[in-house]
């Protein structure tokens, strides 16, 4: 097993609807030693491109257009050697807050498969967070370091980069522009929630969890509400 997953944290601040917030996001590499994807380059650049080290980057993945998660993206790319940013197209809405003169290079479509390190990451459209929010799906193992994995799980399991969907202890926030509690809940209890229940979830900030962690409390995030 070659191809693995390295994780960094980064600081820096989350601002929509007129608030702005302090907010330490993961980022997320997938690969081996030749060629690796990106996911979410949030805040740092110049710490994303310190752990890629001379690899390829094939792409980068942004799960959302919220404004953490995507700030510093040409920044990133450019430190990257200009690799290729992907997006779904229903998330311009918040791009175009930040980048409004700019487009991403490419389009994120449900289904659509990245290969790194011959693994698959295949997308999958989660609305609810926001109207474009993607998770990635990975069914091949990965080395997971050993302070990422929750509690039960091993690194032989399935992996899903979840981005702000599904977080340990239920749903990404949804109380601010362009989020809906009862799309994110349809998009975790229809699509997540199909996933097997070893899955790792490795999601935008926090800690990690698993999908069948997660399952038995879904009527309790019902009861909740946003």
């Amino acid at each position: 097993m070659s191809a693995r997953i390295e994780r960094i944290v980064t600081s820096g601040t989350f601002s929509l609807d007129g608030g702005t917030f302090d907010v330490d996001n993961n980022v997320w590499i997938i690969g081996d030693d030749s060629e690796v994807i990106v996911i979410d380059p949030a805040h740092d650049a110049q710490a994303v491109a310190a752990a890629v080290g001379e690899r390829k980057v094939k792409a980068i993945l942004l799960t959302h257009g919220h404004d953490d998660h995507i700030r510093a993206v040409y920044e990133t790319q450019e430190a990257l050697g200009g690799p290729a940013i992907h997006l779904n197209s229903d998330d311009r809405v918040l791009w175009d807050m930040v980048f409004p003169d700019q487009s991403p290079d490419k389009v994120i479509e449900p289904g659509s498969e990245y290969i790194v390190a011959g693994v698959h990451l295949n997308a999958l459209h989660t609305p609810g967070h926001s109207p474009g929010s993607t998770c990635f799906y990975v069914s091949e193992s990965l080395r997971i370091p050993e302070d990422v994995l929750p509690q039960g799980a091993t690194d032989s399991s399935p992996v899903l980069f979840s981005g702000d969907t599904l977080f340990q202890g239920g749903p990404g926030a949804t109380g601010r522009s362009y989020s809906s509690f009862e799309t994110i809940v349809a998009s975790i209890s229809e699509t997540l929630f199909e996933l097997p229940g070893t899955t790792v979830v490795l999601t935008g900030h926090g800690d990690a969890t698993t999908i069948g962690s997660e399952m038995p409390h879904l009527q309790e995030w019902l009861d909740r509400g946003e």
